[in-house]
């Protein structure tokens, strides 16, 4: 039985990071099992700067990391018996979006996801994203600092072509915003959609009084997750 994926995407400083960190200490994740950001371990690493991140040779360095690192952990996670989850701050989606965003015209932006689209490692990838659990954050305006390069704009078309290109794969996810900013009810949420969604899987999670606890109280209370905070969006519905 495949392990519960959990992809948590969307712009910059949306609070993607503080989220699966909560997350992860509260589930007891192991570190093989939870995979943090890569574009700045990629930048650091090959010498990339923001001057390239409009080039398809860093955003397809950053997508093979990824992709890389999320094989070894659904390795990890379905072989070892670690936990049966795999948390990841971010995914292979990201640099198709962000080769979109810095393309200079509709042109360029086909022929650069047609790129990164047709690497074998993202077509096997794919396979795995359609099953999985994507969270989709939404920019909370005050949040957001205007640098003169990421504004309010910068992150309302970001969040369009998110969800483009989420659509255009067949990719179903939700989204969470402004309407549930407190870390706690966030984690809370996402636990809930783990737990409801995924309800065979949930009882391979690490084997403690606290996990137990929590996903037998989740399971009782059958709580739709979905209602206003968080929106479930697929293809269908564009």
């Amino acid at each position: 039985m495949s392990p519960i994926q959990v992809y948590v995407i969307g712009p910059s400083s949306t609070g993607k990071t503080t989220l699966c960190n909560a997350v992860a200490k509260s589930v007891g994740l192991p570190t093989r099992c939870y995979i943090t950001e890569v574009a700045r371990q990629v930048m650091r690493s090959k010498g990339y700067t923001r001057a390239d991140v409009g080039t398809i040779e860093m955003q397809r360095a950053i997508m093979l990391a990824q992709l890389e690192n999320e094989a070894n952990a659904f390795a990890c996670a379905r072989w070892e018996n670690s936990g049966g989850l795999i948390l990841s701050d971010r995914s292979g989606i990201d640099p198709i979006v962000y080769a979109i965003m810095t393309a200079k015209d509709e042109g360029e932006a086909h022929q650069k996801e047609e790129v990164l689209v047709n690497i074998p490692a993202f077509q096997m990838a794919l396979r795995r994203y359609k099953e999985a659990i994507f969270l989709l954050l939404n920019p909370v305006e005050e949040w957001l600092v205007d640098d003169g390069v990421r504004n309010l704009d910068h992150h309302e078309r970001c969040i369009k072509v998110f969800r483009q290109v989420l659509d255009k794969y067949g990719i179903q996810y939700q989204e969470m915003g402004a309407e549930t900013k407190k870390v706690e009810d966030r984690v809370r949420l996402l636990e809930e959609r783990m737990a409801l969604a995924h309800r065979p899987l949930v009882s391979q999670m690490r084997d403690t009084p606290a996990i137990r606890s929590r996903v037998s109280e989740l399971l009782l209370r059958g709580i739709p997750i979905l209602k206003a905070n968080v929106q479930s969006r697929t293809p269908a519905e564009k």
